[in-house]
């Protein structure tokens, strides 16, 4: 029974990663049941196993999908030794961050759905705004404007990689990305040497 269980909860993880996937890829509206199950290698008539609706998938998806980036984010922060804040700046208004959808932060791909969503989306949503907040506030070293400036910062990094990907010129998409992140280091050298 235990084993069962076990692997009920893994066929269910890898649903939820799928269509986590998928929805960042493709918006919540698209991805069929049918679809997203043969994807997990199941049957349509296996889902109500796990979900009790499309929208019970969908909503949980979202939720796994916001989760899944407080780890991106604070391996990107890592990279940089000496400046966490440029290291996760770089990271997340990289090239491949904008190219990667599916994989990317679900800030950028889920903030409409959130905002059109149920309430259990809109609640995931803002708990994972206010754990990047706090991630990007605590690279400060004893900084007054943290809060503010963190929020500044997750705004620039959300609206860039939206912005870089709405447009259809490739070099205004590159130029976006590049000057946004640009600003925001040397905002940061600025509010690091104003500090010391």
């Amino acid at each position: 029974m235990g084993h069962s269980q076990a692997e009920k909860a893994a066929t269910r993880e890898r649903v939820l990663r799928i269509t986590s996937r998928r929805i960042r890829e493709d918006g919540v509206d698209r991805p069929g049941v049918a679809e997203l199950m043969n994807e997990a290698g199941l049957t349509h008539g296996g889902f109500y196993k796990h979900f009790d609706s499309r929208d019970d998938l969908i909503n949980q998806a979202a939720t796994f999908a916001l989760a899944e980036g407080t780890a991106k984010m604070e391996r990107s922060a890592r990279r940089n030794e000496q400046n966490a804040r440029a290291g996760l700046i770089d990271a997340y208004l990289a090239k491949q961050h904008r190219d990667g959808p599916a994989t990317g932060c679900a800030l950028v791909t889920l903030g409409a759905a959130a905002a059109r969503g149920e309430r259990d989306v809109k609640q995931a949503y803002e708990k994972q705004v206010r754990t990047y907040l706090d991630l990007i506030a605590g690279l400060d070293d004893d900084s007054t404007d943290a809060g503010p400036e963190a929020m500044l910062t997750l705004s620039a990094l959300v609206g860039a990689v939206l912005i870089s990907r709405a447009v259809a010129d490739k070099t205004f998409s590159d130029e976006v990305l590049e000057t946004v992140a640009e600003q925001l280091v040397l905002r940061t050298a600025r509010d690091g040497s104003a500090d010391a």
